[in-house]
Order: structure tokens, then sequence, then C-alpha cells
């Protein structure tokens, strides 16, 4: 992308040029006469001009390039012609996920310091209340009805008579973003992202996964619908909570699907697990898909059987590995997975997340918990042996924002490139696929051994009471006790004394056939697994090491 177009809203002027009537967004609007979600529709002509209107509006309130705007809006219209329009100004958009919790939250607020605020009432009577937070906001604008705060209303800001924004003449090396990790193993932290990172994540998505204009996405992650309009795709919102994915009503997203013949959908594991377990037991088929996309965490084998049932027989599934700060890393489809690695997943080998993408390199180093300024090759391990995942590449953000010390822990330069230390352990194997087994942060040193999570979880995982387990550490860092934490599948769980004991014993009976998880002597029952806000799947492993070592005293 040259001059202006280096700005990523260019992907969105671009569509509405060529395309002007198709479809960009099919959005909830209410209900029909028989209680059914009922949608509204906005071309990509009019979603184009919807944040020309926006850009305007709030340039007159003083927003330009480079302010940092902090959009709470909840998924819809507003949202994504929001966002756009602070593409278009070479503004730079900060999202930050309320459901990460107040405390969170306000600290998140402080750190990056917005100038504008566009948001829903409740995050406007925030400001009010912990002003401390917001101390450098001299632009408010409220979406909804304003109360006892001052600043203009989106309704107010909106120029009623349509006239181009030209789009700010960025360069792929400006900010454009700043994005909250889910913050699964601490204070999330604001991943700062260029242009040209999100143009090059845009290229990488369309071509890997072969989507094309006349495809049809729905996304059950917010913000990956930015990414369907940016791919020239029309985009149907689903019905449903971003915050609550696991608890989705599987109607509400079955019935879009159905009628706007959806060829593509990216949501968390959890979600999928959801609507899937719908399906099947309402012997429902779902013959417009032709893909599905899922991350966030682990995908398990179960998923994607299911997933192969309610699907057309040429269908085919994803799970692509990545994060906040580097996505997407790798990709494996479910037919590999179901036909060559599960078998070895469930004996503890760890999980396959696939093959590097065009232009991402992905290494393996030695584990170390310190900062890695500079990058040498003698960190460099073997394939077939554990370490850090680390990737460098177009798709790699290089910091986060004002966050010193967390970017030197987390990035290893390397001349003008920077390598991102994923925070995961893993390994290649001669085939050239990585395996995820676990978080950096989660293994358990006990003195004796190092325990990765994922594959001793897999073993314990073959009981068939047990939805899922995790395994945590207790005591001192390199001296640790591990114990694995057991969720039961729903009327499993084990009453009386007699019951958690048999329980018990088949599970370090099973532990015991396995060198990965012979050390491990302790069991304890957990009635429903600490999960992140976002995805509803990554479980919160820190939250369950207290609560296990309250239980062991």
């Amino acid at each position: 992308m040259e001059g202006d177009l280096a700005n990523v809203a260019a992907y969105l002027s671009r569509t509405a040029e060529k395309a002007p009537s198709r479809p960009a967004l099919l959005y909830p609007r209410g209900h029909g006469a028989h209680g059914e979600v009922a949608y509204g529709q906005l071309t990509f002509r009019e979603l184009d001009e919807e944040s020309d209107r926006y850009a305007h509006g709030l340039s007159r309130l003083g927003i330009g390039r480079g302010c940092r705007v902090l959009l709470m809006v909840p998924p819809g219209v507003e949202f994504i012609g929001l966002t756009f329009a602070i593409f278009k100004m070479g503004a730079v958009l900060i999202l930050i996920d309320p459901g990460m919790g107040g405390r969170n939250l306000l600290h998140c607020i402080r750190e990056v310091e917005p100038e504008g605020l566009v948001a829903v009432p409740l995050a406007h009577a925030l400001r009010r209340l912990c002003w401390r937070s917001f101390p450098h906001v001299r632009c408010a604008v409220t979406v909804g009805r304003r109360w006892f705060w001052g600043g203009a209303t989106l309704a107010e800001i909106r120029e009623p008579v349509w006239r181009k924004y030209p789009l700010a003449n960025v360069s792929r090396e400006d900010p454009a973003a700043i994005l909250f990790t889910t913050g699964s193993t601490g204070v999330p932290k604001g991943v700062l992202y260029l242009h040209g990172m999100f143009d090059a994540q845009i290229r990488l998505i369309q071509s890997h996964f072969a989507i094309d204009e006349e495809e049809v996405g729905l996304p059950a992650f917010a913000p990956f619908a930015l990414f369907s309009v940016g791919m020239g795709t029309p985009c149907v919102l689903p019905s449903m909570d971003p915050t609550r994915p696991a608890h989705v009503d599987p109607r509400r997203i079955i019935a879009p699907i159905h009628t706007y013949r959806v060829t593509y959908s990216f949501g968390s594991p959890a979600f999928w697990n959801r609507v899937s377990q719908y399906c099947v037991d309402e012997q429902i088929r779902l013959p417009s898909v032709k893909q599905v996309t899922m991350a966030g965490a682990p995908v398990s084998s179960v998923i994607l059987r299911r997933l192969t049932e309610i699907l057309p027989p040429d269908a085919e599934t994803y799970t692509p590995y990545g994060a906040t700060e580097a996505l997407p890393v790798t990709s494996i489809s479910g037919a590999e997975i179901l036909g060559e690695t599960a078998h070895l997943t469930s004996q503890g080998a760890g999980i396959c997340v696939g093959r590097a993408l065009p232009g991402v390199t992905l290494r393996i180093i030695e584990i170390r918990d310190e900062p890695i300024p500079e990058w040498n090759d003698a960190l460099l391990l073997p394939a077939g042996q554990i370490g850090e995942i680390v990737v460098k590449g177009a798709i790699v953000t290089r910091e986060y924002y004002n966050r010193q010390t967390e970017t030197a822990l987390a990035k290893i330069r390397e001349k003008d490139a920077v390598w991102h230390r994923m925070g995961d352990v893993g390994y290649l194997d001669e085939k050239g696929r990585l395996w995820f087994c676990g978080r950096k942060g989660h293994r358990v040193i006990t003195g004796e051994q190092t325990l990765f999570t994922v594959r001793c979880e897999a073993i314990f995982n073959q009981h068939p009471d047990a939805s899922r387990s995790a395994l945590v550490g207790v005591g001192p860092r390199t001296r640790q006790r591990p114990v694995i934490v057991i969720e039961p599948k729903a009327g499993k769980m084990p009453r009386g004394p007699a019951a958690v004991e048999r329980f018990r014993r088949e599970l370090l009976d099973l532990g015991s056939r396995s060198e990965l998880a012979r050390e491990i002597q302790d069991v304890l029952f957990h009635p429903a697994f600490p999960v992140d806000f976002r995805h509803n799947a990554k479980i919160l492993r820190e939250k369950l090491a207290v609560w296990a070592e309250g239980k062991l005293r």
C-alpha cells in the first residue's frame, strides 16, 4: 500500500467504490412478529459514508491525527463505523474489553491516557465517578442518551449531509490502534498496532483461508467483524453477548446462518462447542458453511468431530495459533488433526497447531524467564525439544504501549527486526509442525522435573467422567507440588468421601501409566473452572493454583 493507501481504512473505501451495493453489515435490530431476531442491512457504500459522517463530526471536536481515542461501544453499526472513522482520521483507536473487571479496566485506561472518549452512557458515568483515570480526555461523545455529563452525542456530531472524508496520509509505520490482551496471565497489556500490521493481517487471513468477495462471514468475536469488512465480504453480526460466548443461544446463531447463507465463521472453541452440540442434538445441518475457524484456546477433537457431522462433506475447520501480539502465526485443519495428531495429543504429545503461515518465521529457543535483549542463534533448540515459541514477521507487533518492562520481557531485537516471545512452550516435529505444550508461566517445576500443563492434562482428560483438567503448582517456584484439578462432567461430581476417593484413585492410576504424570499425587475436584472473559475458554490457572493451595493446607 502506497501513500494514503497505507491507511487501513482504504480497504473499506475501495470496496465501497468497486461494489457499492454489496451488503457490508447485516445486523440485529429488534424482533419480528414471532419473536425472531430482525436484521437490518448496510451496503459498503452506506457504511463507508457513515464512517465519513462520523469522521467529520469527530474532527470538528478537535480529534485528529495521532489522537488516542478510547472506543467503548458494543458490536454493531456504530462500533464498525466509528472504528473506520478513527482509522480514516489517522487517530489511534483504543479498544479495552470491559469484561476484564473494574480494577483492571481503570488501570488500563490510566496507562493509555486517552484524549478522546466515544462510549455508551455507562462508560461516561464511570468517567465522572473515577475521573482520576481520565485526566487527558478533552473530547467526549456519548453513543446513546447523555445524562449528567457534558460533551456531545453521536447523533449530534454525525454530519446530516454526506461528504467524502479524505484519508489521512499515514505510513505503514504510523500507529493505528492499541488493543488489549485478555490478561489471562496478569494485568492486560496494550498492544501497539501499526497500519502496516493490520494490512499484513488482512492479506494473510484472506489469502491463506481463501476468502473471496463472494463469501459471507459470521464473526462470533467482535474484532473479526472488522476483518470481514476489510476483506470486502458481507458480515453478519450475531445476536449475542460478546462477553459470554460459552452461553450463546444457538438458535440466534443458526437462524442467520441459514437466512444469509453464511459461508465462513470465526469463534472461540466455547462458542462452537455450544452451537455444534445443539445442532447435533436437534439434528440441524449448516449446509452453506464452507469453513469454521476457532482460536483463543486449544480446540478439542470432540468439537472437531461434532462439526464434521453438521457441516457439508467438503467443508473444513481450522484452528490457527496466535495471540493479540502476533496473529495468525500457524494453522492446521481439523482433517489433519483428526487424521494424524489427535491420538498423539491424547497420549501427552501436546496439541499440534500446524505450520508457520507465509511470511511468519517461527523458532523454538531455550526457556528463560528473564529479558533477552538481542537475538543469538545459540538460543535455538533442535526439533523435538520443548522450549519457548518465538516468531517474527509483518504481523508481529513490536511493543506494548507504556509498558517498557513487559516489552523488554516479550521482545528480542535482531537488527531492524523484532522477535515476539509468545509466552508459550512447545516444539517442532520432523514435518515442521508446531506442538503447543502450554503457557511458559504455567509450567510446574518440582525440583525433579518440569511438567507442562497441556501434556499432563491430556493424560487425565482420558477419564470418562472428566470434562477437563488443569495442572497447577503449589509452593516455592523451583520446588512446586504438582496438583491436578479436575472439572467433572455434568452430574459426575463425586459426593461423599468414598466417591471422591474412588474417582481420585482412578485418576492416579491413569497418571501412573505415563512418565509425564507419575509424579502427580494430589487430585482436587472443582465444579466450574474460572475462564477468561473474552473467549470463555482459557483456564485461569493462576486462580486455580490459589484455590488449590487453600484446599491443601
